[in-house]
């Protein structure tokens, strides 16, 4: 009569269940021991202070006085309210990020895009020039603004001087806009190159190689083969991006200082001047909570955008 070999491997102790392929499950809570340094992060250092600033929002906030009397949704009333202390500013310090955001997302989005695939292909000394691309966007906004400002000023930049021409790169529009739009592709656009590159490696040499047996065009290869397989990541650029530009601060406030008549004063500005220099944090938190709103019906709807392409 032949007798069976036990089974090798190890029992499960008391109380554990065997999974799949007779391995014990050790414990349902392991994962969440793995997330709890982030959770713990997340909640210090993201949600409570978004709950907190969300509070601050419903009061007339100002931490030099005692009191912080409630005031409900008035804040936000406020603001939508024409005429009111803060409205007139407050809207066209938008309008103002809006302009920001319009006209320098396109050239954070193409222009990096152009330099990562001329950095994807075989040539002598490419390593060299993927670090000088991306070796602007390691500097501060401060060394950047500082730098821009001493190349453009109107009356001892160097631009100027060599031109021959008193341009107001500072103090005039377009000027302005020109140069706060400039001064940001340059420092930015390795940080979006890098991001494509590595897109750009992922995609399959076989289907370029198919390409070419098609008989298909740079253009076609482009069109057809590096494009769909750089959807996922544009999407991530554009989103990053957007509001990268939409939350623009030092650019303007080392460069412009908000000139000419405050038409280059982002909203981020106009909020810390609120909050800071004139002692409303309540009005700034809302302003925030506004700003915030935007942004993210913005960035929902470009991964909406997103998803139908990728899905057409």
């Amino acid at each position: 009569m032949a007798v069976e070999a036990p089974a090798l491997g190890v029992e499960p102790a008391a109380g554990e269940r065997p999974g799949k392929g007779g391995i014990p499950r050790h414990g349902r809570l392991t994962p969440y021991l793995f997330l709890l340094p982030f959770l713990v992060l997340f909640v210090g250092f993201v949600l409570i202070p978004a709950i907190y600033g969300f509070w601050v929002s419903l009061h007339d906030y100002n931490y030099l006085l005692p009191g912080k009397p409630w005031v409900g949704l008035q804040n936000y009333i406020d603001l939508f309210t024409p005429g009111s202390r803060d409205s007139g500013d407050y809207w066209k310090s938008m309008e103002a990020t809006g302009i920001f955001t319009v006209f320098s997302v396109p050239f954070l989005i193409v222009c990096p895009l152009g330099v990562a695939l001329l950095l994807n292909r075989a040539f002598r000394g490419r390593s060299f020039f993927r670090a000088v691309f991306f070796a602007p966007y390691v500097l501060g906004v401060a060394v950047v603004g500082i730098l821009f400002r001493f190349v453009l000023d109107p009356n001892i930049g160097l631009v100027n001087y060599y031109l021959g021409h008193a341009i107001p790169w500072t103090t005039d529009l377009p000027w302005a806009w020109i140069s706060l739009i400039g001064m940001t592709v340059w420092w930015t656009l390795g940080f979006n190159a890098v991001i494509y590159l590595a897109g750009l490696q992922e995609i399959p040499a076989e289907l370029y190689e198919a390409a070419k047996v098609d008989g298909a065009s740079r253009w076609q290869e482009f069109r057809n083969v590096t494009l769909p397989g750089l959807r996922p990541v544009m999407a991530f650029v554009t989103t990053v991006t957007i509001l990268a530009s939409a939350n623009m601060f030092g650019q303007s406030f080392l460069l412009t200082k908000g000139a000419p008549a405050n038409e280059t004063r982002t909203a981020i500005m106009y909020i810390a001047e609120t909050g800071l220099a004139n002692n409303r944090q309540g009005m700034a938190a809302a302003m925030s909570y506004i700003l915030a709103l935007v942004l993210l019906a913005i960035s929902v709807l470009n991964m909406r955008l997103t998803q139908r392409r990728e899905v057409s």
